[in-house]
């Protein structure tokens, strides 16, 4: 009986031997995955934001300086007086306690997070604690460029500096740095190339503005005088054909409605002979088939010395139109990201998806998708 009582204890040993043995694999197969898990994980790293109209020092206690853990250890992180217009914080001080961001009264500062990568790749920040764009869409000679990205995420801005409105301060806005240092940051890219384009051949550029209603602040008058003062390649005949603007040449600019200044504002940016033409939403206002028609005008203006850049939000505009895609992605208002260029399915397909694979960098929550069917039940 004793012989097999310790037979029995010895199969429980074995059996809890075995269970313990499969533990032990069991978690260091889980370290390892951390392990690959950490390899692949993108290092990120902390921006500040802070909201010009909302940050109020004057209506409020300091909080942010108050709560400050770097300020309590007789650091000047945070500085702000009563009589600041604003606050400002020290990002290289900062150590993301985000007591600031919920102590603000406004809710008036943004602790963001973001790959490290992309800080070494700021192209332009209005000031301290400002919007920040991070790269710049790549144009292309002989090729359209569709750029797509929610409002406020720096596309008018990346259209201006591309414009040569606006010099990129690379983030310096305190030292902006000049022309030869930031052809250098661009070396080796097509932006290179495209900056001293624009710098040693004095490439002009002219943009189709966002906003067509403010037309009338910057011009008085008839349609007729507009475009005669503009047609420089003399193609309007043509185009108030296909524009369908003819009948609008006797009428005051200030009589025309949303449809009809979009048109117009097409056309005046069509007749003109510059070498970057840029067309900042063209199908706003605009009926399918007036869509149709202005994509095929702007279309007409390419050349194979000439640029052409598109922003749309309708992606079957920016199907038609473009040759290549930049997605521009971020926190409206606070910051901008531009992928580089993608081919124009691939490009529609990563803005939908919200993932940009190639950087394994996921910029929205959710993708959007078409319900076919809820979609055909509804126009049925």
């Amino acid at each position: 009986m004793k012989d097999k009582d310790k037979k029995k204890e010895t199969k429980k040993e074995k059996d809890k031997r075995k269970d313990m043995e499969k533990k032990i694999k069991q978690e260091q197969k889980r370290k390892q995955e951390e392990k690959e898990e950490k390899k692949n994980e993108i290092p990120h790293d902390r921006m500040l934001i802070i909201d010009k109209d909302k940050c109020k020092p004057k209506l409020c206690e300091q909080e942010c300086k108050k709560t400050c853990i770097m300020n309590k250890a007789g650091k000047l992180c945070i500085e702000v007086q009563r009589t600041s217009i604003v606050a400002e914080i020290s990002e290289e001080l900062c150590i993301g306690c985000n007591l600031c961001v919920k102590k603000c009264p406004f809710s008036a500062i943004k602790l963001i997070t973001i790959p490290a990568t992309f800080l070494k790749l700021i192209v332009h920040r209005y000031s301290r604690n400002g919007f920040k764009l991070h790269r710049l869409p790549i144009p292309k000679a002989g090729q359209v460029l569709g750029i797509v990205g929610a409002n406020g995420v720096g596309k008018t801005t990346a259209l201006q500096i591309l414009a040569g409105k606006i010099k990129p301060n690379l983030g310096r806005y305190n030292d902006v740095p000049e022309w030869g240092e930031i052809l250098k940051y661009f070396h080796g890219s097509d932006l290179q190339n495209y900056f001293t384009k624009l710098l040693e051949c004095n490439y002009k550029a002219s943009i189709k503005p966002q906003y067509v209603e403010s037309i009338p602040q910057v011009f008085q008058g008839k349609v007729k005088h507009l475009i005669e003062k503009k047609d420089q390649k003399k193609n309007s005949e043509a185009l108030l054909d296909l524009l369908e603007l003819r009948h609008l040449l006797e009428r005051d600019i200030e009589k025309l409605s949303g449809g009809e200044f979009q048109r117009l504002a097409i056309l005046v940016v069509a007749i003109q002979n510059v070498d970057i033409y840029i067309f900042d939403e063209p199908s706003s206002y605009l009926d399918v088939k007036q869509r149709l028609t202005a994509a095929d005008c702007i279309r007409d203006v390419l050349t194979e010395e000439n640029y052409v850049i598109v922003v749309e939000h309708d992606l079957v505009m920016l199907d038609y139109l473009s040759d290549l895609i930049c997605c521009i992605y971020g926190d409206p208002s606070l910051y901008g990201i531009v992928t580089m260029p993608f081919g124009v399915r691939e490009g529609i397909n990563v803005f939908l998806a919200g993932y940009n694979s190639k950087e394994n960098t996921k910029f929205r929550e959710t993708a959007l998708d078409f319900d076919i069917k809820v979609l055909m039940n509804s126009i049925i």
